[in-house]
Order: structure tokens, then C-alpha cells, then sequence
């Protein structure tokens, strides 16, 4: 069984910053690394599903420093140093919303993008995973003001449409991801950046 507890780092919680080839140049403290100029970094996004095609679609805390308020994908985060990437998204999607996931599979290892929100950057390697919810989700307010399941087919056509506003990465990740991501095949692991393949 995975360990989902909290990754200890001493006072601070670290990223893993990157290279333009994906490979590992250091941490640095989550804390301050998001500004006008955030270095490049790794990160994933996971889309959780449930029994009848529904995706967990979460609103970003009013208070957070990046994106505040904005409605994206079930859960985002970063990896500890050392700490693989599906430790990583088992570890948030527990603390975060409250529940464990099944049939966790990796379908877009080469995702990246930048965005700005009121002169804060995001700068990620970002590989984006599929999973099944497991049990009921019980968010944590500090990271998540609003979470609810919609059918992935309206939710997909819409955020394509432009009709529906979602984060940067979400909207990217959507154009990217497959009609029924389900039933993906997992993608390839060698084509994770490499700092995350080291992990």
C-alpha cells in the first residue's frame, strides 16, 4: 500500500527546480518560489473520475497566491524531492479532498505551460495523470473553496467551446488529453522529464 502521509522536509516545503531539458538543478521553498519571475519546476495535475464517467472539478482557495478562486482539474501539486510523482499525486489528493485513488495512470508526460494571474507566474513540467476516486471527498478548505462532479463529455466540450472558464493548464491539458481519458492507455514513463523519471 502507497504511503500517503504528508512528506516531511524540515520548516519548509521544497520543489524540485529544473532545467529546459527536465532534469533536476536544485529546490527551492514552495513558499516563495511562485512571483513575477517563478523558475521552471516540476508539478502534476491529476483528473479523478468516478464509476459513471463524472470528473472532480475543484475551485482553487480564495486565498492561495496562485490562481486564487479559479475552477480547474481535481488536483495539482508538487512533488517532494525523491518522492515519485504518483507518491505525490496520492499524497495531495489525500489531503486535499479526503480520498484515495484507484487505476492511476500516466497519459501526458510531456505536458508544459506558463501562466499569469495578477503578476504571478506558474512555470511547470507539469505530467498529468487519470485516476479513480476512491471513497467521498471531503476537501480541505485551505487548498479547495468548491468541488463538485460533472460528466467529462459536457465538461470537455464546453472547456474546448470557450464556454466554460478554467485555469490556464486545465484548458491546455483538456485540448491534450484523449475524448475518454478512462480509457487511455498509460502513457510511457521514459517520457517523463527526466528528474521525475530519477524520483
Amino acid at each position: 500500500m502507497t504511503d500517503t502521509r504528508p512528506i516531511e522536509t524540515g520548516t519548509a516545503e521544497l520543489v524540485v527546480l529544473l532545467d529546459e531539458e527536465g532534469r533536476a538543478t536544485g529546490t527551492a521553498d514552495k513558499a516563495g518560489v511562485h512571483h513575477g519571475d517563478t523558475p521552471l519546476h516540476l508539478a502534476f495535475s491529476c483528473y479523478l473520475f468516478d464509476d459513471r464517467g463524472n470528473v472532480l472539478v475543484t475551485q482553487r482557495a480564495l486565498h492561495k497566491r496562485t490562481f486564487p478562486g479559479v475552477w480547474t482539474n481535481s488536483c495539482c501539486g508538487h512533488p517532494a524531492p525523491g518522492e515519485s510523482l504518483e507518491d505525490a499525486v496520492r499524497r495531495r489528493v489525500t489531503q486535499e479532498l479526503g480520498t484515495t485513488v484507484g487505476d492511476l495512470r500516466l497519459v501526458l508526460p510531456r505536458f508544459r505551460y506558463r501562466a499569469e494571474q495578477d503578476g504571478v507566474v506558474e512555470n511547470e513540467m507539469c505530467p498529468v495523470f487519470v485516476g479513480t476516486a476512491h471513497g467521498d471527498v471531503r476537501r480541505d478548505p485551505d487548498e479547495v473553496e468548491a468541488a463538485r462532479w460533472e460528466p467529462w463529455a459536457a465538461f470537455r466540450e464546453d472547456v474546448l467551446a470557450g464556454r466554460r472558464t478554467v485555469s490556464v493548464w486545465c484548458r491546455e491539458q483538456v485540448a491534450q488529453l484523449p475524448a475518454d481519458p478512462t480509457a487511455a492507455a498509460a502513457a510511457d514513463a521514459a517520457d517523463l522529464p527526466p528528474a521525475a523519471r530519477s524520483a
